[in-house]
């Protein structure tokens, strides 16, 4: 076979979200490449190549022009491997084009080419197996953002621009940080807001001062019904589960969970964004956040993570049942338990959602990981019965639209509810795996009967119980 000089270079094709198959007759020696995938988000872009046996790989990062060099080592290159070749997507936020050549004897360099400054990550992941998920040996790389924006800060900001939870742009899972521009060169936007808040109104000169008759009357219920510069936020954080690698649970047609319930995660942000509770320190505006606004992996101890950043009052995490027999129905509403799970299903479920890490992906070699596990697995019993009385409303909402399977919450060792300060529960909204709750979650009525649900239960738990005053974290 002659060998190519250097890495040969194709033109940029462009493409949607990559899922192309390739078999045994593509490689002409060695490993055998079995599926490449490319899932672009905001937050990170990660592509996965799997094969039938672990690939040894060299990776080299060059910062001018930025790009990400990986050396697969034990593979020869076969005209049908070149295909590989711009399966980018022309908005990815991170890839500009791949290029794929034959770098030395049985090693093919992956090349690929960036719009930014990136911290790569590299690493294998061995095949795992559940549900209707199954992969083979993954090569992952992923790009994540150099500076990575603060999601508290963003909110903040667009509190100062004058935004408003009414029509202000939803917060997503990686806001863009402000210009520094706008903000100084040593900019506190958290800072500027609380100044801006203690600073006492200006008194207006006048010509004549008002009449008694014209002058509104102030009263006690009229200052703490009125929203002010000082209100705060009541900070939803949605949890749509699964994503990118991770499919989550799968339909008799077809139907993804991790695509249903990023639909419903997204209409309950838009009823949230809209929606001012009534409490007795007043009305608090409602702002969602979502832990992931596309289809992309996070590891459940990041979903946690993400939601305490933003310093959330509450935390939902959405999901779609199934079960080895098409039969089981009904909604379900869980919470964590700090001892033995409430039921034989609570603690299969449980185990089933704290697989996802294995089948989305999560970079075991990471420093920072079992930190943070070891963090947020300090649940307190406050913070339990909290997420009971949530749960309990979900509960009394929901059976008013369909079907339960249980009629109490269930309580079991969910890691991604895990969060010591913030009251968490976990809603499997349907079991996917029956045809007939299949057909009702792809369906745009039910997804709106249980979006309205969800929110008239958690409107009634602010009602019942207003969150604290928040302080500002430094």
């Amino acid at each position: 076979m002659t060998q190519p000089t250097g890495i040969q270079r194709r033109s940029l094709l462009q493409g949607g979200s990559l899922a192309l198959l390739l078999g045994s007759a593509d490689i002409a020696w060695g490993a055998s490449i079995v599926a490449v995938r490319v899932w672009p988000a905001a937050a990170y872009t990660r592509v996965t190549i799997e094969s039938d046996t672990a690939l040894k790989t060299v990776p080299i990062f060059v910062a001018n022009p930025p790009r990400l060099a990986v050396d697969i080592e034990g593979i020869e290159l076969n005209p049908a491997l070149k295909e590989l070749v711009g399966k980018v997507r022309s908005d990815d936020p991170y890839i500009t084009g791949v290029r794929v050549g034959q770098y030395a004897n049985k090693t093919v360099r992956l090349v690929l080419d960036l719009r930014q400054m990136v911290k790569p990550q590299v690493f294998n992941l061995l095949p795992v197996k559940t549900g209707n998920t199954q992969y083979q040996h993954r090569l992952v790389l992923d790009l994540y953002p150099s500076d990575v924006a603060d999601p508290l800060e963003a909110l903040i900001v667009d509190k100062l621009k004058g935004g408003t939870a009414f029509n202000a742009p939803s917060m997503t899972a990686t806001p863009t940080p402000p210009p520094a521009s706008r903000l100084g060169i040593h900019a506190d936007p958290v800072g500027d807001l609380m100044t801006h808040q203690n600073r006492k109104p200006e008194i207006p000169t006048a010509e004549a001062p008002a009449s008694a008759a014209s002058a509104p009357i102030t009263t006690a219920a009229s200052v703490t019904s009125q929203p002010s510069d000082g209100e705060r936020y009541i900070i939803v954080a949605l949890d749509p589960g699964h994503g990118g690698e991770d499919p989550g649970a799968i339909g008799p047609r077809g139907t993804k969970e991790k695509d249903v319930v990023l639909q419903i995660a997204r209409r309950m942000r838009e009823r949230i964004n809209s929606t001012t509770i009534k409490t007795k320190h007043g009305n608090l505006p409602m702002r969602a956040y979502l832990t992931r606004d596309a289809d992309f992996f996070v590891p459940l101890n990041q979903r946690v993570e993400k939601a305490r950043r933003v310093q959330a009052d509450l935390f939902v995490s959405i999901h779609a049942d199934a079960f080895m027999t098409p039969d089981a129905r009904g909604a379900s509403v869980f919470a964590l338990s700090q001892g033995a799970a409430s039921s034989a299903q609570a603690r299969w479920m449980a185990k089933q959602e704290n697989r996802a890490d294995l089948v989305g992906g999560l970079n075991i070699k990471t420093q920072d990981a079992a930190v943070q596990r070891a963090l947020l697995d300090m649940s307190t019993t406050a913070q339990i019965n909290d997420s009971l009385k949530l749960g309990g409303e979900m509960l009394g909402q929901i059976r008013r639209i369909g079907k339960l399977h249980k009629p109490h919450v269930e309580q079991a060792g969910f890691a991604v509810l895990k969060a010591p300060d913030i009251p968490s529960v976990l809603v499997e909204t349907a079991f996917i795996s029956n045809p007939d709750e299949e057909a009702r979650l792809i369906s745009d009525s039910y997804q709106n009967e249980l979006t309205n649900a969800l929110m008239k239960s958690i409107e009634r738990y602010f009602s019942r119980n207003p969150p604290l005053a928040r302080t500002r974290n430094t």
